[in-house]
Formats: structure tokens, sequence, C-alpha cells
């Protein structure tokens, strides 16, 4: 049997459409239903339905009344506050191009990403880099809040394969490529729903990531919104400390974040208290066994973990119905056609590795890269996401790392995140990550880069009991952090390069 799955029906985006009518289409039955709550230590700042569509409908007022005409971009520069949404779905609704950002970016940073997007207006909150003499009128965030009483505009409805919106995203070679995504990506999600996380209207679904990751922003609110549920979000200097409280506090039924936070949390020591949580969701890189079996442990409660991409959000993935079997990480959605493809492009037969790959035909697959004015689109049938994977008999897929993090030792390919995972075990190691770095021209072997109070002398032996030999770092490096993505996800490319350089 070779590795392609065979989708069930999915049904076709309805025409015309629109991302944000669709996002928000709940309010017109739940209006005094709470869609979103922004959680601080001291309360919250609360949002009905209704409340939420009337904002978001008096910002796509006004941007119009700022001269913004359809298909001109808005490039977003804001904190994790209300702004974020209203300011992205105000202009979705005017039919303008958001084009959200990293609030933590530099200036040099966002200089670039501007000039590869050219935007019409800038919205930015205080405080947060700017590009260097930006071409376009800025608009401050208080401004844009003023127009949340404004009239309310209608929906610019169209073509659901038009462009919607546009989000960065580093790949695989370290240069933000910006991707260009249509109106019908939100509609795929209602693949997630039962592929993955499992999210109902009384649902109380809080996310721990930024408002400008694409993760934050589909998992943390269009799918609770479009479910008819409640979207907690964590304000501005909330720490992963204190997540477990708010969610406790706010009567969290799903939480979702990074296999980082879920580490963090569980290694504080501190009771998991959550009386009210059905499960948790995880994505952005690998979970691990053995924090999915903490997890279990602390809170009696499952993870469900999904793989995607900011090309395609996530396909494949555990769920309620359908837990993936322990060391896997679970099947692809109803829907999703996924193969699993060899160095000649063809799917290989079940059970052996290959490159992780998803349909052409996908609906929440992107459009292609913006470069200027024109979208370049994906070459052949299928989309080759560079995830080396192996796909069971029963469809279970397990995860074998990145084509471009993949360790070769002694012959053998090692999943960095299985040297991590052993390493991070060890009660003096707070993270880490394992890196492939040269220590000759024909020689490299497994660095451990790692930040914790534990000595070397005290890793080696550790190692010796929990990995195979060929699986042991050789070298063991300290740091006061490890180096992460703007979506928090290790950044090993950033350690290699720091390697070469420093040797």
């Amino acid at each position: 049997m070779l590795s392609v799955t065979d989708p069930q029906p999915f049904a076709a985006c309805p025409a015309p459409f629109n991302l944000a009518q669709h996002v928000l289409a709940r309010a017109s039955g739940r209006s005094d239903h709470i869609a979103l709550q922004i959680v601080r230590a001291d309360g919250a700042e609360r949002w009905s339905y209704g409340r939420l569509e009337a904002a978001v409908r008096g910002v796509a007022t006004g941007l119009g009344q700022a001269g913004l005409a359809p298909g001109n971009r808005v490039m977003l520069r804001l904190g994790n506050g209300v702004a974020f949404p209203l300011a992205f779905l105000g202009a979705v609704t005017a039919g303008l191009i958001p084009v959200p950002t990293a609030a933590g970016l530099t200036t040099s940073e966002v200089t670039r990403l501007c000039q590869t997007v050219r935007p019409a207006l800038i919205v930015a909150g205080a405080g947060i880099a700017l590009p260097d003499d930006p071409v376009c009128p800025v608009l401050a965030e208080e401004v844009l809040r003023g127009y949340e009483a404004l009239p309310p505009a209608d929906y610019v409805m169209g073509d659901p394969d038009r462009l919607a919106y546009v989000v960065f995203t580093s790949g695989t070679s370290g240069t933000p490529r910006a991707v260009a995504h249509a109106h019908r990506a939100v509609w795929a999600r209602g693949m997630m729903a039962a592929g993955w996380t499992g999210i109902g209207p009384e649902d109380r679904l809080m996310h721990a990531g930024a408002l400008n990751w694409t993760y934050t922003l589909g998992t943390g609110l269009f799918d609770p919104w479009v479910a008819g549920a409640t979207a907690l979000i964590p304000a501005e200097g909330v720490t992963t400390e204190m997540l477990p409280l708010l969610a406790k506090r706010f009567d969290a039924t799903i939480f979702a974040a990074v296999p980082g936070v879920y580490r963090k949390i569980l290694k504080s020591g501190k009771p998991v208290s959550l009386p009210r949580l059905r499960h948790g969701l995880s994505a952005g890189e690998k979970l691990s066994p053995a924090t999915r079996d903490a997890w279990r442990a602390a809170t009696g409660t499952d993870l469900h973990e999904a793989m995607g991409m900011s090309e395609c959000s996530t396909f494949l993935s555990s769920s309620p119905a359908r837990p993936a079997p322990d060391g896997t990480t679970g099947y692809a959605q109803p829907g999703r056609r996924i193969a699993v493809l060899g160095a000649d492009g063809s799917p290989v037969p079940r059970g052996g590795p290959g490159i992780l790959s998803v349909h052409r035909s996908d609906p929440g697959l992107f459009l292609g890269t913006l470069e200027g004015d024109v979208i370049v689109l994906p070459e052949g049938d299928w989309f080759q996401t560079g995830d080396m994977v192996e796909m069971a008999d029963d469809g279970a897929i397990s995860t074998l790392g990145r084509a471009d993090d993949m360790i070769n030792a002694g012959g053998f390919r090692v999943l960095p995140s299985e040297i991590e995972a052993a390493m991070n075990a060890h009660p003096g190691v707070a993270a880490s990550a394992a890196v492939e770095v040269p220590v000759r021209a024909d020689t490299s072997v497994i660095a451990l880069f790692y930040t914790g109070e534990a000595e070397e002398n005290a890793l080696i032996p550790h190692a010796e009991t929990c990995l195979a030999r060929y699986k042991q770092p050789r070298l063991y490096i300290r740091r006061d952090a490890i180096p992460v993505t703007p979506n928090g996800k290790i950044n090993r490319r950033a350690l290699r390069e720091e390697w070469k350089e420093t040797r």
C-alpha cells in the first residue's frame, strides 16, 4: 500500500465569500455571548459577539474613509490586544489585504518586510518598531480604535480564491517569504474541528501564543469564533508561569500552545489544576512522548498534536475522536489529501520514510508567494513541506524531523527532538537543542546547546543511560538562552551558523 490518503468529501467553499463574514457569522445568533476575553491577573477585557462584529465593521468603514481601496495592503504592527483582530478582520471586511507582522521585529527587519509587500498603510501600536522612512501613512492604534463606533460597512464579497491576507514565513531558507492566502483558507479550517480541535460552542479556548502568528490567529481566534465559542488570549506581560492559574480562573476547556510552553509549565514543579480542561492542543514543533505523558499525569487530560505550516496551517493531527497512537503525530484530517513522497516525487510504500506533502487541491493551501504585485504559484501537484515522516498501514504519521534538521550520526538518521527529550529529562537542563555541527572538513558531531545548571560531567552519564551511543552528544555547550524563531520554534539554523562563525 502506498503512503497516500483517499480523503473524505469536504464541501466546497460557498461563493461569493468573505473571510471576515464567515468568522463572525455567529454574531447574528449569539450577539450577547462572550466572543473574546483578553485575560490578565487582575481581570479581563470582555467582548461580546455583537460588540466585536460592530467594531470590526466600524473599522472597515474607517479604513475606507482613510482613502484605502479594495486590494490595498495594510501592514499590522500591533501587540497582543484586541486592536489586532479588529484591524485584521476590519481590513478583510473592506476587501483590503492585512499583513500581520511580529511585534518584536527590529526596524531593519520590518523595513525589509515593508519593501516586500509595499503596504498602503501601516497600523502601529505605541513603542513598536516601524520601518525606516515609511513610504506610506502610519495609523496609530488609538486612531484605529476610534473607528469602532462608525457605521458598519458591508462585507466586500467575492471569489473565495481571491487574495485575503499575507503572512511571512522563513521556511527552510531563513529569508522571510510573503505567503499569500485566499479567503477560502478559513473555510478549510472546518476540517480541523473534527480532525484536531474538537471545539464546540460552549468551549473556552485559551491560546498561549502571540496574535501575529497564524497558529494563534487561526486556532486561538478564528476557530472559536466560527464555532460560537469563547477565545481567551493572555494580555501583554502575562508570563508562561501565570498561564495555568489564568486558565483555571477563566474556566478554559481547551488550552493551545507550542510544546515549549507545556514543557515550561511542567518543569515548574507546581501542581497543574485545570478542573474544566477537556484537552490541550500542541503545534509549532514536534511534541515529545515524554511531554505528552507528563501532561496526562499532571492534568488527567490528553494533548493532541497537529502538523502544519504557514502555507497550509494544520492538516494532520490527533483529535479527541481519534487520538494518535503513542509515538505518532496523528492522521490526515478528514478531507485532506496527503502523501509521503520519495526522491522521485512519487508516494513511497507505507512504512518507508519520505517528505510529507499536501495535494494542490487542498482548499487551505496557499495561493503562492507574493513577489511585488505577482503571486508565484507552487509547482507540481504536491506541495512538499520539508518534513520527513513515515505513514503506518492505518494511516498514522510518525515524524522524523525537518529534512534540513535531521542529524546523520554514524550513518544513522537521528531526530533532534528525540535527543532533546532525553536530555531535557535531566533536572539540571531547562531547555536544549541538538544540532549537527562540523568539527573538521569531513567530520561532524552532535552538539547539545542547553540552558540550566547542569555541568557536562553530569550530562555525559545521563546521556549514556538514555540514548544509544550514536545518539549521544559529543559536545555540550551551555548558553543563557536557546534561540527561537518569532513563532517560538527552536532555531537550530541560528545555532549552526553561530557555531561556524565562532570556531
